[in-house]
């Protein structure tokens, strides 16, 4: 899962309800847009706390940025059936977001999971956007390993999901033994975040992860600028699966040293310098 950096929103950030044309969805903006806006989408078990550390360095580079819950993640609302969470209504609740924000076209990112929901939103429709990042996101569903692990989670909450709590534990109990320990606020922000989640959101989209097909072939003929970001290591999809899926693409490929699957979260200063640079670069040629 990731783990934000910190939690304290800077001072030119807010937190409010995004009305839609599909519910109301939690966010976090900052920035204004001097050179664009930018969405962006998190993962499985995340939320828009994810990309706090970004928001400040991305305002500061003159855009409007703002991170989202999807629906039934954490603060944002969402129905106790799976069929909500299916990939295509995930999708629509994307595109209802960029319209929501009457922008024009914006910088569309997701991370992981995100990625994949980001990825049937553009395939759906891309007319809202100005470009695509895929953030340690990949082609298809993630590793075997992830997947096995993953299957067990979901198993657990289809037979567990009305006693949220007892899955947690259970879950946190198969962290390393090594692992260093969060601090006491990150630990109960993360409770906080795992018990606020809908439980069918968390089963409908495990299964995402686990039997999402390649759709690189139709993302690639999409005529949107597109960014592969990853850090050096990733558990879920092995960095090389994202260099292939990059040249692919034919899309634009960073990686962020010293960060692992959450570079957001990892190396905020450097993934939020790629994004600003490759956003940049796509106003320098339009």
């Amino acid at each position: 899962m990731s783990k934000p950096p910190r939690l304290t929103l800077p001072p030119r950030a807010r937190a409010y309800l995004l009305d839609t044309a599909r519910g109301a969805f939690a966010v976090h903006e900052a920035g204004a847009p001097v050179r664009g806006t930018a969405l962006l989408v998190p993962g499985f078990t995340g939320s828009k706390e994810d990309f706090i550390a970004l928001l400040e360095p991305l305002a500061d580079a003159g855009y409007r940025v703002v991170a989202v819950d999807g629906r039934g993640q954490y603060e944002s609302p969402g129905p106790r059936e799976e069929s909500a969470y299916a990939l295509d209504e995930l999708a629509r609740d994307v595109l209802a977001q960029a319209a929501a924000l009457d922008a024009g076209p914006v910088h569309l990112v997701g991370h992981s999971l995100g990625g994949l929901v980001s990825r049937a939103a553009v395939l759906r429709d891309a007319s809202p956007f100005a470009s695509l990042t895929l953030m340690s996101s990949g082609p298809a569903a993630i590793s075997e390993e992830q997947q096995a692990r993953t299957k067990l989670l979901v198993g657990a909450l289809e037979m567990l999901r009305e006693d949220m709590p007892a899955v947690w534990e259970a879950m946190r109990a198969q962290d390393p033994a090594d692992a260093v320990p969060d601090a006491p606020e990150l630990a109960r922000f993360l409770r906080e975040r795992w018990l606020a989640t809908v439980p069918e959101q968390l089963i409908a989209t495990g299964r995402v992860l686990i039997g999402e097909p390649d759709r690189v072939a139709e993302l690639a003929a999409v005529p949107l600028p597109k960014l592969v970001l990853s850090g050096a290591v990733d558990y879920a999809w092995p960095v090389p699966l994202m260099d292939d899926m990059a040249d692919r693409l034919a899309a634009s490929r960073v990686v962020v040293h010293g960060a692992e699957h959450s570079p957001n979260a990892e190396n905020p200063q450097v993934t939020a310098g790629a994004l600003a640079a490759f956003w940049d670069s796509r106003r320098a040629s339009s």
